[in-house]
């Protein structure tokens, strides 16, 4: 069990944000109130990177000799790997040193061994809340993980190649496949490639934002009039399950709402603690 003593550390739970979706948000705010709850720091805050609050204003209130920021996001990609660590001025340990604080900067979410789990969680639960006819077992069911992808940086889809492997090693699921917006395989028609009538699509993405609301549901086949018409009536853009291409869709809420996600922040928070030999 671990014994840090986080009481007089701040935990500054960052998202990337967007000025394009309130709700990219909700998850960032979903578990740094459950962490408050948990009284282990003597602080938590929400920071984004690209709306308010923004990383840089919120340490500027921070009160305490200790802060650890672990990104809510997906990998260690352009933005958690490269551009957050150069605009925050860290050194080679992932730390800064200011006059009022000492700062450690965690790996992100995304790659943690338990985000395995996470992904799990969502698979199993949306074929439990929605099991018309009826609930397939997952040896019926070929599941997809579906990331972005990006030419930007190679790590965005390590993360995902990663967790598709430990999952085929767990003998769970008829097939296990990760699939794209922006790179090969993609996710348009990706239903043809299912080596079982039954599939489950989980997005490995943070927030329920545009990608995971409107984008994959219409890669996925769900005509893009209809998906704007429930947008915009604060209704599922998605059916669970719907028949696209001969094959019986599940499609689950992004992972970054997972309740699970929330020990996965405060593992960052503790990893961080011990590599930077800041236990206490």
């Amino acid at each position: 069990m671990n014994t840090e003593n986080f009481k007089d550390a701040t935990l500054v739970i960052l998202g990337h944000g967007t000025t394009l979706n309130d709700g990219s948000a909700l998850p960032v705010m979903q578990h740094a109130s459950e962490l408050r709850r948990r009284g282990m720091f003597a602080a938590v805050c929400e920071a984004f990177w690209k709306q308010e609050p923004q990383i840089k204003a919120v340490l500027a209130e921070i009160k305490t000799p200790r802060v650890y920021v672990v990104p809510l996001m997906i990998s260690e990609g352009y933005f958690a790997g490269e551009v957050i660590p150069r605009e925050l001025g860290l050194d080679a340990n992932s730390r800064v040193q200011t006059p009022e604080f000492s700062l450690i900067y965690a790996k992100p979410v995304g790659t943690h061994p338990s985000m395995t789990n996470v992904l799990l969680a969502r698979a199993r639960g949306v074929v439990e809340q929605f099991p018309f006819p009826h609930a397939p077992k997952p040896k019926d069911i070929t599941l997809f993980i579906a990331g972005h992808g990006t030419e930007r940086s190679a790590q965005s889809r390590l993360a995902i190649e990663r967790q598709v492997e430990l999952i085929r090693t767990q003998n769970l699921y008829a097939d296990v496949q990760a699939i794209y917006m922006d790179e090969d395989p993609r996710i348009k028609g990706c239903q043809a490639t299912a080596t079982t009538r039954n599939v489950v699509v989980v997005p490995f993405f943070i927030s329920d934002g545009l990608h995971t609301a409107e984008d994959i549901p219409v890669l996925l086949g769900e005509p893009e009039r209809l998906v704007k018409e429930r947008l915009a009536a604060g209704l599922p853009t998605w059916r669970n399950p719907s028949e696209k291409l001969g094959k019986l869709t599940w499609y689950s809420q992004a992972i970054g709402s997972e309740p699970l996600m929330a020990e996965v922040v405060l593992e960052r928070a503790r990893e961080a603690a011990i590599n930077s030999k800041d236990k206490v």
